[in-house]
C-alpha cells in the first residue's frame, strides 16, 4: 500500500523527524491514510476523511497541547 500513493510530509516537520505523512490521494474516496515518516514501508492507519478533517480542525484551533 505504502508504494502506491504520493506521500506528503506535514509543513512543521522540523521536530527532529518524529512527524507523520499522509496519502492526499484517496481523499476523493473518503478515506486518507497516515504513517511513520520513520518507517516508510511499515504499517498506515487509515482515517475516514470526516474524521480527518476535525482532528485538523482541532489542531489549528488548539484542541490538543503537548
Amino acid at each position: 500500500m505504502a508504494a502506491q500513493h504520493r506521500w506528503i510530509k506535514p509543513s512543521y516537520s522540523s521536530n527532529g523527524g518524529a512527524c507523520v505523512e499522509v496519502a492526499t490521494d484517496l481523499t476523493a474516496h473518503g478515506t486518507v491514510p497516515v504513517r511513520d515518516s520513520k518507517d516508510p514501508h511499515g504499517p498506515t492507519l487509515t482515517f475516514e476523511l470526516t474524521a480527518w478533517k476535525a482532528f485538523i480542525a482541532g489542531v489549528r484551533s488548539g484542541d490538543f497541547t503537548t
